[in-house]
């Protein structure tokens, strides 16, 4: 490094230095950048070089099929509190050069779910406003790096929306550039969704909770029937514009358990779930009716998972020796299979009570909803056309899957009393 080094190849050799695990090259290269602030001159060329630098790896990550919840999950993964807020500053940042009516909606609800917001003036840069706040110059200059790194190694993958400044709402679209729901997804549906699940997750009777998650599982499957007739009686014209996707992150521990109840959810809901573990999240194929609904139930049925297995306490063998790992493994395994297989009873009810509604409109119900599965389906195969399928998880502890199948097993879905842990009616 040389005083004729510039700006930019200085920021290039520290994300270098970063990419090889080289910390003090790093830590020499963020000093002489905060050294450079300390004139004014200084500061405005280096901070012009990393505004530059992170809004052109923002757009490069858009442009590999990354999303603002998407990298904000890496960034959970990957740095510190701190360094997340210069992620949603930068991310928002870039959007916000875009012309509203050019960014996809779900790009908007994401950030808006982030709480991603220019709280910045207009006539500055976020860096600016951050150095304004009483953040000294090497700490400003060094966690942007590190935000630059991230966003640089960002793999590619696959490309579910429009990419900013190329969205097109569909005609007659009112709804377009809102941050609410999907202009095909009934928000009073999805309230009354939340509400179920919010009193399953908040019940102390494990029964309670999976009657209060059936109802809600019947919301979805009744509002996916009616947007699947609506959609037939309109030809085809009714907004859908066929499966979207959406990425939902699936952590550690017991990522794997988790996947299967997640694909266990969706597969109930007509949509198509692939994993990809590496990268800690599964990425939901179906339509809009579908998708925000399948999103809702899982975590909460993954809230309720998580409290039912913790209250199991843990596990031993004969020789004293921790087993509490298998043993919730295996729980969370069996009670993803038995609530899919739930789940899957529910939505078939559905369509049979709906079924001499539909025939009355002049709809077969059974064939119209297949078809919309083999187009979720045909979708699934051109953005993935070299998935593979393998098992998620083994089952390694008896006593865990049937404690966690006869968890997802407790509840009467007809609306009788539920039973306590031992199986009695509960009553009064």
């Amino acid at each position: 490094m040389t005083s004729s080094t510039t700006e930019a190849e200085l920021i290039d050799l520290a994300v270098a230095s970063l990419h090889l695990s080289r910390s003090r090259a790093f830590d020499d290269v963020a000093v002489v950048l905060a050294q450079r602030c300390s004139t004014g001159e200084g500061a405005r060329a280096v901070v012009t070089a990393l505004v530059t630098a992170v809004r052109a790896a923002t757009a490069d990550a858009w442009q590999r099929g990354w999303q603002p919840s998407d990298v904000h999950r890496m960034a959970q993964r990957r740095l510190s509190t701190d360094e997340r807020s210069f992620v949603l500053d930068a991310m928002g940042d870039e959007l916000d050069r875009h012309t509203p009516a050019t960014v996809h909606p779900a790009w908007s609800a994401q950030l808006a779910a982030l709480d991603a917001r220019l709280w910045w003036a207009r006539s500055q840069t976020w860096l600016d406003a951050h150095r304004e706040r009483g953040v000294d110059w090497l700490t400003l200059v060094s966690q942007t790096l590190t935000v630059l790194h991230l966003l640089q190694s960002l793999p590619a993958i696959e490309r579910l929306t429009a990419l900013p400044g190329a969205f097109r709402a569909p005609a007659g679209d009112v709804s377009q550039g809102s941050s609410g729901p999907p202009r095909n997804v009934d928000s009073r549906i999805l309230e009354r969704v939340r509400m179920l699940l919010a009193k399953a997750e908040s019940t102390t009777f494990a029964a309670e909770a999976e009657t209060f998650t059936a109802g809600a599982q019947a919301l979805m499957a009744r509002h996916s029937i009616d947007a699947a007739l609506l959609a037939a009686e309109q030809g085809g014209t009714s907004g859908e514009g066929g499966p979207h996707g959406r990425r939902i992150g699936i952590d550690t521990p017991y990522d794997g358990p988790k996947a299967s109840l997640l694909t266990a959810v969706a597969s109930a809901n007509g949509c198509r779930m692939v994993w990809t573990r590496e990268l800690g999240f599964g990425t939901v194929v179906g339509f809009e009716a579908e998708l925000e609904s399948v999103e809702l139930l899982f975590t909460s049925l993954l809230v309720q998972a998580n409290s039912a297995m913790l209250a199991e306490g843990s596990r031993a063998d004969h020789r004293g020796r921790s087993r509490t790992r298998a043993f919730r493994s295996s729980f969370l395994t069996a009670y993803a299979y038995r609530i899919g297989e739930r789940l899957q009873q529910v939505a078939r009810d559905e369509v049979e009570s709906a079924a001499p509604e539909a025939s009355s409109r002049g709809r077969a119900l059974v064939p119209l909803m297949a078809a919309r599965v083999e187009e979720v389906e045909r979708t699934v195969d051109e953005w993935f056309p070299s998935l593979t399928r393998r098992r998620t998880s083994s089952v390694r502890d008896a006593e865990g899957w049937h404690i966690g199948r006869a968890a997802a097993d407790r509840a009467h879905l007809d609306g009788s009393a539920p039973r306590d842990r031992v199986g009695r009616r509960r009553t009064g």
